[in-house]
């Protein structure tokens, strides 16, 4: 059994979920929701991410944690708060001894939808859908959940394929380039 903490980083608003594997491959959803960071000054607002995420870390003692990865923005302000928020997500993971594993939206999309340019709807359907969620959760709440499914299904993926054997010399080869992968 594992526990899975997303974290969708934001310098105003961070979505977190966290969900956690049980016996045959059923998925339980543990909680959600999202850090408000407020309006204040970028350090005090940054102060009060790594206290909420260090809060969640204490209280839910998560396995691992997946982290979506910043993409590119066209303003270079908003990218760096961006960037500053992910940095002081990194910090409080990597404080609380957890090794992070970071997807991209598209691999995250990918995992939950089938298709790496879904839209947000199809996320939030699918997150819903997964977890028999009765409503459907805060956009930032679900993004964080998709990152933590998405971690949770390639890592089962990975670790089935090192179970199957290979007719390749070398053994197991794929599976450990798909499990090195994840430990990146």
């Amino acid at each position: 059994m594992s526990r899975i903490l997303g974290i969708d980083p934001g310098s105003r608003i961070t979505g977190y979920g966290i969900v956690e594997s049980a016996e045959r491959g059923r998925v339980s959803h543990i909680t959600s929701g999202t850090l408000r960071l407020g309006e204040g000054e970028v350090p005090a607002r940054l102060a009060t991410l790594f206290d909420g995420l260090t809060a969640l870390i204490d209280e839910y003692r998560p396995t691992w944690v997946a982290v979506e990865q910043v993409f590119l923005y066209r303003n270079p302000d908003t990218a760096l708060k961006l960037g500053q928020a992910r940095g002081v997500a990194l910090c409080a993971v990597a404080r609380a001894g957890l090794a992070v594993h970071e997807y991209t939206p598209a691999e995250i999309k990918q995992a939950l939808t089938g298709k790496g340019n879904a839209a947000k709807q199809q996320v939030g359907h699918m997150v819903t859908a997964l977890l028999a969620l009765r409503e459907a959760p805060a956009e930032d709440a679900a993004d964080a959940l998709a990152a933590a499914l998405c971690h949770l299904h390639l890592s089962q993926t990975a670790s089935r394929l090192g179970a199957l054997p290979s007719r390749r010399r070398g053994g197991r080869g794929k599976a450990r380039k798909a499990w090195s992968a994840l430990e990146r």
